[in-house]
């Protein structure tokens, strides 16, 4: 072979290795894309159940009623 042939054999290589990574980087980013958006949809959902809480559970201090021992 020639030295030519060489380093093309050696670049469809490479190109055949970087095109496997990028599909492989793709996947990753597909995938971690639905985590987010999954995660994101989560968080809507916690925050509008947060809002419809109730402010506080405990009673003012005007409005509770004394202890027995008073």
């Amino acid at each position: 072979m020639t030295d030519t042939q060489t380093q093309i054999m050696e670049l469809e290589a490479r190109i055949a290795y970087q095109d496997s990574t990028i599909e492989q980087l793709n996947e990753t980013v597909v995938e971690l894309s639905a985590q987010v958006r999954k995660q994101a949809e989560q968080i809507r959902l916690l925050a509008e159940r947060i809002k419809s809480m109730p402010t506080s559970s405990v009673a003012d201090l005007s409005e509770e009623t004394p202890p027995p021992h008073y």
